[in-house]
């Protein structure tokens, strides 16, 4: 750098070559005019690089909340367009971002200079962000308008996997408390049992009248076949809610849910619910999976679908695939689900119905992570809702089995 570039300007700021030139630019010919553009267009071109090389959106906005710039990532992160910088408006764009902001019309004389905080949005996709915001500071020209820039991180794997540690510690406790339970309610069933074995064998040697025998008989037959029952329904329970490793192999989603359906038809037809089944994609939906789990899985979500439709509807079960994901996806016409609610469905024992449990869907999202696949829900209140469910195809499963057992 030549000596001239370590002058200083107002308030010891340093001042560049470029900028002394601009201060000049007057009188300067044709050809000191053309290198000086030539040269901002190299600068300004190496800067757009870097910008866009970053993980992390940047995206400078004025004091109306209009985009002025935004690098690569920025404009993925909002579903911001090339073409519309200039003219898009952050609190139009995505209102969710705008709002963690409290940058909405009229709302800038309350933003705190500095801001940094982490946001749920829902546009273009579900995601958290990591915002900074900051006021750019004012040139030297005092009534030049406010900028902000506002960086963004996406931190959305670190929240999920914060929560999916949540989760599990979640539903140790509650398999823990469960086990506590059936053991305690187990071992008095038990005791009946067995007492009420024996009185049958003293009853068998016994002489009663026929009409009476035959009376206990029955009494004692209902009785032992109720307790059998509450076992069954204990060690149900408990099965669904133990962390179990699935026994995997190459397993046709369709068949799977003609299955269930199979066992559904009569509830489907007394509710006066529409099913249909589309194969969007010519391959076959196989993914490697437990069929008894996923056999569980498929009955939690459309039986959800079946009790979001009090007056009859319809529910379309498609399934996709794509070159690495096997999709199965339940739409139904029923009351939908708001928002809120829908951050907290997987929570255990959380439920908007008069009987529910609260555990059907907690035991979709284990079944899920344990297949290495996803759940999404996309739903609005009125209109319904539809739970995506997303396998990893075979082959991909195949290659992260080998580091999934190292861990």
């Amino acid at each position: 750098m030549d000596t001239a570039d370590k002058k200083s300007g107002p308030g010891g700021r340093r001042v560049s070559s470029i900028e002394r030139i601009l201060g000049r630019i007057d009188d300067l010919d044709s050809t000191n005019l053309a290198i000086l553009v030539q040269r901002l267009a190299r600068e300004r071109a190496l800067f757009e690089m870097l910008f866009n090389t970053i993980d992390e959106g940047i995206i400078v906005i004025d004091d109306a909340g209009t985009v002025e710039y935004a690098n690569s990532a920025g404009m993925r992160m909002v579903g911001l367009r090339a073409n519309e910088t200039g003219t898009a408006v952050l609190w139009k764009l995505v209102p969710d971002l705008a709002r963690s902001l409290n940058f909405l019309p009229g709302g800038e004389d309350t933003l705190a200079p500095n801001i940094t905080r982490d946001a749920e949005v829902f546009y273009p996709e579900h995601r958290w962000l990591r915002l900074q915001f900051s006021r750019i500071p004012l040139p030297e020209k005092k009534t030049a308008p406010a900028r902000f820039v506002v960086i963004l991180r996406d931190i959305t794997a670190d929240k999920n996997s914060t929560e999916e540690m949540i989760e599990s510690e979640r539903v140790n406790s509650i398999f823990t408390l469960a086990a506590s339970v059936a053991h305690e309610i187990g071992n008095p069933l038990n005791s009946m049992k067995i007492h009420l074995e024996l009185i049958r064998r003293k009853l068998e040697k016994t002489t009663l009248p026929e009409k009476a025998a035959g009376t206990v008989k029955n009494s004692l037959g209902v009785c032992l076949e109720e307790i059998s029952r509450l076992d069954e329904i204990l060690k149900n329970f408990l099965g669904a809610i133990r962390p179990q490793k699935p026994a995997l192999a190459r397993t046709n989603l369709l068949e799977v849910v003609l299955d269930v359906l199979g066992v559904q038809k009569a509830e489907l037809e007394n509710r006066n619910i529409r099913c249909s089944m589309t194969q969007v994609s010519k391959e076959l939906p196989v993914v490697l999976g437990d069929v008894s789990q996923l056999k569980q899985l498929v009955f939690n979500v459309t039986k959800n679908a079946m009790e979001a439709m009090q007056d009859g509807g319809s529910i379309a079960i498609e399934t996709d695939c794509d070159d690495a994901f096997v999709f199965l996806r339940v739409k139904d016409t029923g009351c939908g689900i708001s928002r809120d609610d829908i951050s907290k469905i997987y929570e255990p024992f959380f439920t908007t119905k008069d009987n529910g449990h609260g555990l059907g869907m907690m035991i979709v999202m284990r079944i899920m992570r344990e297949h290495g696949g996803q759940v999404g829900i996309d739903s609005e209140p009125g209109k319904g809702t539809t739970v995506t469910l997303q396998f990893p195809k075979p082959e991909a499963r195949a290659r992260m089995l080998p580091s999934a057992g190292k861990s």
